[in-house]
């Protein structure tokens, strides 16, 4: 029988990372029902928690890019893994408001280096026609992790409590650090399991660089980065509320809020696997990537922001399930040929390059979940939010014809310097 390439390995437990990460820090959305009634919070209280493990995310996007392109995925992930398990089991031990944000941040701290560390992985693992479908797949998994936490935090806090969620997820947690330690290699040629046609098919390890042009690198991302902080929005508005829309706005119970709430993010997961899909077969049949990176983020954010326009005008909880679970869908459409950009553009500053990208997202995890929750408080209309994210997604779809994935960096430096 066959092997399966070893890079295979190396996407799936990238993959279970992913899953974790989002598992980690989303199931604080679900188990707020139990730490706010305990601690008495107010929404805006609790956007707040939502908000506060973003800004140390957001401060180690472009740092933990530098560490990872500089030291390496494997040891960077081992290090992100024990730190963000620790903040998991802190988590579950808050006393109060104050030590939930101080954990929070903890969680910020410990998986802001994980995106763009996946990234350095990716660039050195995965073939250039491969790469949508990798981070549509990793991101994929990010999702199911979402799909799950609802369930999955209900579940045990049924049983055992809220704090018991966070223990649970925290050994999860702990169990893959060790798998990664194990198993994964830094350079593929020091793999002993892969073969000379693997190697053959991988790219070229890329240089160290020494000295980074700082200013042009952010400069050449800003159109990406503000395009991710447009997606982000939305992103993050469904991490943090959509569970507590289903609770409090369509009047359901617990356990059918978490399941309308999965039934959502269940959707982002086939989205995410389609985008990476798609982007790679655009990417071959045209050769272009303004087409299968681009265009494909313009039309899917288009997209998304039709889905949002029927959930102002009706009270239908089917219909809100509905246009809910189609705008992540194409919002996440968005994700495989996203995090192939900074790739594609940068190679040798990969982590870099998509910690950059990423601190787009982070700004966004930090504002969008606080000034929704205000705007709940303010209003007392769940439907206000959502009317941000559909602005914003116009933004980005005029936006992301800015970006120009098959303008190489690297070849933009060295003419610069000539």
């Amino acid at each position: 029988m066959k092997r399966l390439p070893v890079r295979y390995t190396v996407v799936a437990l990238l993959c279970v990372m992913y899953g974790i990460t989002y598992l980690d820090r989303v199931n604080v959305s679900t188990a707020a029902t139990g730490f706010a009634k305990d601690f008495s919070l107010n929404r805006a209280e609790i956007g707040l928690v939502f908000s506060a493990f973003a800004y140390p995310y957001l401060v180690f996007q472009v740092i933990g890019g530098l560490i990872s392109d500089r030291f390496g995925a494997r040891r960077t992930l081992i290090a992100c893994g024990i730190v963000w398990g620790g903040a998991t089991i802190l988590t579950g031990l808050a006393t109060g408001l104050i030590s939930l944000l101080l954990a929070r941040l903890l969680l910020g701290f410990g998986e802001g280096a994980t995106f763009p560390a996946a990234t350095t992985a990716m660039c050195r693992w995965v073939p250039k026609a491969e790469r949508g479908r990798a981070q549509g797949l990793t991101h994929a998994a990010a999702r199911v992790g979402n799909a799950a936490a609802p369930g999955l935090i209900i579940l045990i806090m049924a049983n055992y409590g809220w704090r018991a969620s966070f223990y649970c997820c925290a050994a999860i947690s702990f169990m893959w650090v060790a798998l990664w330690a194990l198993k994964f290699t830094e350079y593929p040629k020091d793999d002993p399991r892969v073969s000379p046609e693997e190697l053959a098919a991988l790219p070229p390890p890329e240089e160290r660089p020494s000295n980074i042009p700082w200013r042009r690198l952010f400069k050449r991302m800003a159109p990406v980065t503000m395009v991710y902080f447009c997606y982000g929005w939305t992103l993050w508005l469904f991490l943090s509320w959509i569970p507590q829309y289903f609770l409090h706005e369509r009047s359901l119970d617990l356990q059918r809020s978490a399941l309308f709430a999965s039934a959502v993010f269940f959707a982002g997961v086939l989205g995410d696997t389609l985008g990476g899909v798609v982007s790679d077969r655009w990417l071959r049949r045209s050769g272009s990537l303004k087409r299968a990176r681009s265009l494909l983020v313009s039309i899917c954010m288009f997209m998304a922001m039709l889905s949002l326009i029927p959930l102002m005008f009706t009270h239908s909880l089917g219909i809100s399930l509905s246009c809910l679970s189609a705008a992540f869908f194409f919002a996440e459409m968005t994700i495989g040929p996203m995090w192939a950009i900074p790739m594609d553009i940068a190679p040798s500053y990969s982590g870099i390059a998509s910690g950059i990208m990423n601190t787009g997202s982070a700004s966004a995890a930090i504002i969008s979940p606080v000034v929704s929750g205000y705007l709940i408080d303010r209003f007392d209309d769940w439907q206000v939010p959502f009317i941000g994210s559909m602005l914003l997604m116009a933004v980005g779809v005029v936006l992301a014809f800015r970006m120009q994935p098959d303008r190489k960096f690297e070849m933009e430096v060295r003419g610069a310097a000539l």
